[in-house]
C-alpha cells in the first residue's frame, strides 16, 4: 500500500518482458515522503547492506542480461534501460522484493518457521542452476560477512532475499525502507552489469540507474501489497536466456 498523502501519477503500459506480459508504472510524483522515521544507525545499516562494496559477489552476476546481449535483445542504452525496468516490475517485484518484505516481518517476530518457508519458496522458484546458485552463494556470503563482524551472529544459511531481510531487520529501519535499499542495491549491480556487457559508458549507466531509482518506490509499494497467493516467479524468456548462458561460449558473468 502507498503511504497516505502520496500523490502518484501513473502512466501504464503493457510490455512483454522475457515471455510474460505485465503492466508497469513509469512515472510518479515523489514530492511527499514516507511518514515512517528512520534512525541514523538504521539508515547507515541499509546503505552498507546495499553497497556494491559489500563482499557478497553481486557484481559477478548479470541475471540473464549477458545472454540477452548475446541474443541481440539488449544492444544499447535504451534497450538496456527498458530491459532492466521490465525485469524490476515483472520479476523482482513479484518475487524477491515481496519475499524481503515478508521476511523482515517474520524476522522481527522471531518466526523461524515462516523464514524457512520463504527461503524454500525462493529456492524452488529459481528456474535455472545459475539463478539458484546465485541466490544461495550471495545469501551464504552475506551470512559469512555478518559472522566476520560478530562471531555470535551465526544465522542459518539462507537465500539472498531472506538473508538480506534478516540482516536488515536487526536495525530499526521500516520494512519499506529495507525493501527500497534491496531494490536499489539490485539496480546498481545490474547497471554495472549493463555497462560491461553491452558495453555502455558510465554516463549511460547513470541515466539507467536514475530511471530505475524513479521507478523503485512504486515497485516497492507493489511488492509490499502482495500476499503469499499473489507472489509469483514467472519470466519464461529470462529462464530460457539463463539456461543458454550456462553454455554460452564467451562470458563475463556467472549468470
Amino acid at each position: 500500500m502507498r503511504p497516505a498523502g502520496m500523490r502518484t501519477a501513473m502512466a501504464t503500459r503493457m510490455t512483454t518482458i522475457m515471455g510474460t506480459t505485465t503492466t508497469t508504472a513509469t512515472t510518479m510524483d515523489t514530492s511527499t515522503t514516507d511518514t515512517a522515521t528512520i534512525t541514523d544507525a538504521a539508515l547507515l545499516r541499509l546503505i552498507w547492506l546495499a553497497s556494491p562494496a559489500l563482499p557478497v559477489g553481486g557484481f559477478s552476476y548479470s541475471e540473464g542480461l549477458e545472454a540477452a546481449v548475446e541474443a541481440g535483445l539488449v544492444h544499447d542504452e535504451t534497450s538496456a534501460g527498458e530491459w532492466l525496468a521490465q525485469q524490476l516490475h515483472a520479476s523482482l517485484v513479484r518475487a524477491d522484493l515481496a519475499v524481503v518484505a515478508s521476511a523482515v516481518e517474520a524476522a522481527r517476530a522471531g518466526d523461524q518457521e515462516r523464514l524457512a518457508v520463504l527461503d524454500a519458496w525462493v529456492r524452488q522458484t529459481r528456474e535455472t542452476s545459475e539463478l539458484r546458485q546465485q541466490t544461495e552463494q550471495m545469501g551464504r556470503s552475506l551470512g559469512e560477512w555478518r559472522k566476520s563482524l560478530d562471531p555470535a551472529d551465526a544465522a542459518p544459511p539462507a537465500t539472498y532475499p531472506v538473508a538480506f531481510a534478516v540482516a536488515a531487520a536487526a536495525s530499526e529501519a521500516p520494512a519499506r525502507a529495507i525493501a527500497l535499499a534491496f531494490a536499489f542495491g539490485w539496480s546498481e549491480n545490474m547497471m554495472q552489469a549493463a555497462i560491461k556487457a553491452v558495453p555502455l559508458g558510465q554516463s549511460a549507466g547513470q541515466r539507467i540507474l536514475a530511471r530505475l531509482a524513479r521507478e523503485i518506490p512504486a515497485a516497492v509499494d507493489h511488492a509490499i501489497a502482495l500476499d503469499d497467493a499473489s507472489r509469483q516467479s514467472f519470466t519464461p524468456m529470462l529462464a530460457i536466456l539463463s539456461a543458454r548462458h550456462e553454455t554460452q561460449y564467451s562470458r563475463l558473468f556467472r549468470s
